[in-house]
């Protein structure tokens, strides 16, 4: 039982204190002028509102919060950042399956498309700036911070400690020759924003546009080949306007100096500012022109090299910019068919959950996985572990599943993937998914062998499948770390088949709310080591 769900055995003498005298305040003498009505309630009232919106979409935004080793549970509602989050978007989040099994998805439903009527990700996405004034006061209390690139990079870079062997720079990345070199060139063969939100999938015109006018291109630091959009809204769909402001955002704060991003995030005359104010008004073409600048200024740095020399100086991805990626991969691939994860067979080893970008990240900081490691997930589902490890860490990374529709979407994020990448210009970890039953795949029985890290979602597995988990551990070596939802050390000592108990050393904690795509709740988790 918790300490914290005990009763005291020692009685406190409770202290009694006695009023002896009552001071009267002196009275102020009332001001006629309204001048002297004081405002400040109603301010930050008014601020207080705007904060608690911006918490309410914050779905994903604790990635940076270190889990809770101890007992009792820590919420981080309250401390959910309000940038994609996407959750976040970053658009709707994730979770995980299984081999014999993934998590558990109570509803079948895809945690992206609950996220998408709600904001996105982890950090701030852009900051707001009002549409009848220039004046900063008018905005959100924390926009110019939010424009601050220096202080989103400490805040970055303050995470995790820095894998100096990691390499950023994709080989691919275009480096600013000719054209027509360039055009020999295979494009990254990305699935475009317009495929899946334009007005040929029942999307509306936004920002006042007529249909005529929606299409626009959003370059990237990575290839001369934009992305297309479509300036468009729709339910449940890619929201243009969001994902081009925070593509600028991201691009500007942490591929460039702050020399180098002023012309992008400068609090007046940034294009950044500039796309946030045409958009606040609903200044279409005014949003287009501020678009086609950011697409000139970039390629302007492109072709001299400015990005291939910043990433070339940098050993990790800011997971904020981790959570874009996946989101964007994510919204391409699983989204528009997430109906086929809810065909699961319950009560058996095959059911589907998904386990969210931040518990992924506090388990990757906690297990001090880099980048010469070997990562596997035992039942992948749809990969999203799997591709975050490689992204966020750039280890090998490995997923075996057997549900079939599952394994169908990991590919096609897989895809996807490795184009984002290069479109980003960045260097993931070697990916690997396998298909079947991880308790007889050769090639994940033999990476095992190796593997330093290896996350098994067992929420929902059988006890049969978890002792025999516990038989494919004898293989690991000494101190690979297990990540389990549930230990595998039997309650009852004299078991049968109590092995766990003699190989594995199990830290019991907590992760808090929103951490897991079934549930909003908290809840515990494991850490074994081999021994």
């Amino acid at each position: 039982m918790s300490i914290f769900n005990q009763k005291s055995k020692f009685k406190i003498k409770t202290e009694i204190r006695t009023v002896r005298e009552t001071v009267e305040r002196p009275k102020l003498k009332a001001s006629t002028s309204s001048s002297s009505i004081p405002t400040t309630g109603s301010s930050q009232h008014s601020r207080n509102i705007r904060t608690a919106g911006a918490g309410s979409s914050l779905s994903r935004a604790s990635s940076t919060s270190r889990l809770n080793g101890t007992s009792h549970t820590t919420s981080i509602s309250s401390a959910r950042a309000s940038l994609t989050k996407v959750s976040t978007t970053s658009l709707p989040r994730r979770v995980q399956s299984a081999s014999p099994n993934p998590s558990i998805n109570g509803d079948g439903r895809s945690s992206r498309k609950r996220r998408a009527t709600k904001a996105s990700s982890r950090s701030p996405i852009s900051p707001h700036f009002s549409e009848d004034s220039d004046s900063d006061s008018n905005g959100d209390e924390n926009w110019e911070d939010n424009l601050d690139a220096r202080k989103r990079r400490k805040r970055v870079h303050d995470e995790r400690p820095v894998d100096v062997n990691r390499k950023l720079r994709h080989p691919k990345i275009w480096k600013g020759e000719d054209v027509d070199q360039v055009e020999r060139i295979p494009g990254p063969g990305i699935i475009h924003a317009a495929k899946v939100a334009s007005l040929e999938h029942k999307c509306k015109a936004a920002l006042g546009l007529k249909n005529e006018e929606v299409a626009v291109r959003l370059q990237y630091p990575g290839v001369r080949y934009p992305e297309r959009y479509e300036l468009v809204e729709g339910k449940d769909k890619i929201d243009a306007v969001k994902d081009i402001e925070k593509v600028v955002q991201l691009v500007a704060s942490i591929y460039l100096t702050d020399e180098e991003g002023k012309i992008f995030l400068d609090h007046q005359t940034g294009i950044l500012r500039k796309l946030v104010k045409s958009k606040n008004r609903s200044d279409g073409l005014g949003f287009k022109a501020a678009l086609r600048e950011y697409n000139d200024e970039l390629l302007k740095l492109m072709r001299r090299g400015v990005i291939v020399r910043n990433l070339d100086k940098m050993h990790g991805i800011p997971r904020e910019l981790v959570d874009f990626i996946l989101d964007q991969v994510y919204d391409r691939t699983v989204a528009p068919r997430v109906e086929l994860l809810a065909k699961y067979q319950n009560g058996s080893d095959n059911v589907y959950g998904e386990l969210n970008h931040p518990f992924i990240s506090d388990i990757l900081e906690r297990t001090n996985l880099t980048s010469d490691k070997v990562f596997v997930d035992l039942g992948s589902g749809v990969g999203n572990v799997t591709l975050q490890a490689a992204l966020e860490i750039g280890c090998e990374s490995w997923g075996c599943e057997m549900m079939e529709n599952a394994c169908n979407l990991a590919e096609a994020q897989y895809d996807e993937f490795l184009a984002r990448c290069r479109l980003w210009g960045i260097k993931s970890g070697k990916v690997r998914l396998e298909r079947g039953d991880f308790r007889k795949n050769e090639k994940i029985l033999e990476v095992l062998k190796r593997a330093d890290v290896v996350l098994v979602n067992n929420q929902a597995f059988t006890s049969q499948l978890n002792d025999n988990l516990v038989s494919m551990f004898l293989d690991l070596k000494i101190g690979c770390k297990i990540i389990s939802l549930k230990t595998f050390v039997h309650d009852n000592k004299n078991a049968e088949n109590d092995v766990a108990t003699s190989i594995l050393d199990v830290e019991h904690l907590t992760y808090p709310e929103g951490y897991v795509s079934w549930t909003g709740a908290s809840g515990t988790y494991c850490i074994s080591t081999r021994r």
